[in-house]
C-alpha cells in the first residue's frame, strides 16, 4: 500500500513523502527544507530513500544535499536539467522506467514553468505530484518555457484518470480562486471551491490535495478550450492556446 503525507515548508511550498508499505521504500517529491522534512519522516518512522525533484529552483531543491547526506537517499531528476540538480544519482528521460521500492512511477515530461520541469505520476495510487507546473486553481509562471510547452504540458496532465489526486508544489488555492472567479463569475461549482478554500486557510488547513475532477472542472486553465472561458476573455475565435497565454498573462497582472 501506497501512503502520501503533505509536508509544509518555507513560507507556502509543500515537499510530499511517499512511502511503499511492502519495500519500506520512501521519496520526497521535492526538497524545499530538510527540517521540516525530516520531523516528517521522524514522526512516520519511513527513512528516506529517494528524493524525486520536479524542476531545478532553489526553493524545490535547497534541502537535497544535507537530506542525502543524512539518509544516504538517491536523486532522481530529468536528465535534460541534471546540470542545475545538486547531488543527482539517476538522470532519466521522461517515460523511461523509474520506480519507489517495487510500485511503478512515471515522469511526465512538463515544460513551461522551466524547459526541464517534470511531473511523477503513481498510477497505483492514483497519484500525481506536479510541482510547479498546475496549481489548485491556477498554474505556474511562465519563466523559461512558451506558452505552447505550457498548455501542451497542461493537456497532457488533463488527460490522466479524473479521479487522479494532484499534489502542488505551493499554497495558492485562494489567490488563484480569487483570479479564477473573475474569470469565470458564474461558475457555481468554482465559487464553491473558493469559499471552501478560505475556509480550510482560516483554520489553518491546507487545501491540497485536489483532484483533477475538480481542476477540470474549476482551474481556467484547464479550461481555456472551452466556449464559456474564450467567451468570458473577449477571445470566442482565437485558437486555444492564445487564450490560455492570455489567462496567464491577466494573471500575472491580477
Amino acid at each position: 500500500m501506497i501512503h502520501v503525507r503533505q509536508v509544509p515548508a518555507r513560507e507556502d511550498n509543500y515537499a510530499v513523502l511517499v512511502h511503499d508499505d511492502v519495500s519500506g521504500a520512501t521519496a520526497a517529491i521535492d526538497a524545499p527544507e530538510d527540517e521540516a522534512i525530516v520531523d516528517a519522516l521522524e514522526e512516520t518512522g519511513w527513512r528516506l530513500t529517494d528524493i524525486f525533484v520536479t524542476h531545478h529552483h532553489h526553493d524545490h531543491v535547497e534541502a537535497i544535499r544535507p537530506l542525502k547526506k543524512r539518509y544516504g537517499a538517491r536523486v532522481v531528476a530529468n536528465a535534460a536539467d541534471a546540470h542545475r540538480i545538486p547531488a543527482i544519482d539517476l538522470a532519466i528521460a521522461p517515460g523511461e522506467a523509474l520506480a519507489l521500492g517495487a510500485v511503478a512511477v512515471t515522469m511526465i515530461d512538463t515544460p513551461g514553468h522551466t524547459r526541464g520541469h517534470v511531473a511523477y505520476h503513481i498510477p497505483e495510487a492514483e497519484a500525481l505530484f506536479v510541482g510547479d507546473t498546475l496549481f489548485s486553481l491556477g498554474c505556474g509562471r511562465m519563466f523559461e518555457g512558451s506558452a505552447e510547452e505550457m498548455w501542451g504540458s497542461l493537456r497532457r496532465l488533463r488527460a490522466l484518470p479524473p479521479a487522479t489526486r494532484v499534489w502542488c508544489g505551493h499554497e495558492y488555492t485562494v489567490a488563484n480562486g480569487r483570479f479564477a472567479v473573475a474569470v469565470e463569475p458564474d461558475n457555481l461549482v468554482l465559487r464553491q471551491r473558493l469559499l471552501d478554500a478560505s475556509t480550510l486557510r482560516d483554520e489553518g488547513l491546507p487545501t491540497l490535495p485536489t483532484t483533477l475532477a475538480q481542476e477540470c472542472a474549476t482551474n481556467p486553465f484547464l479550461r481555456a478550450d472551452l466556449a464559456t472561458v474564450k467567451a468570458a476573455v473577449g477571445m470566442a475565435d482565437r485558437p486555444d492556446v492564445e487564450v490560455f497565454a492570455e489567462l496567464r498573462e491577466r494573471k500575472n497582472h491580477f
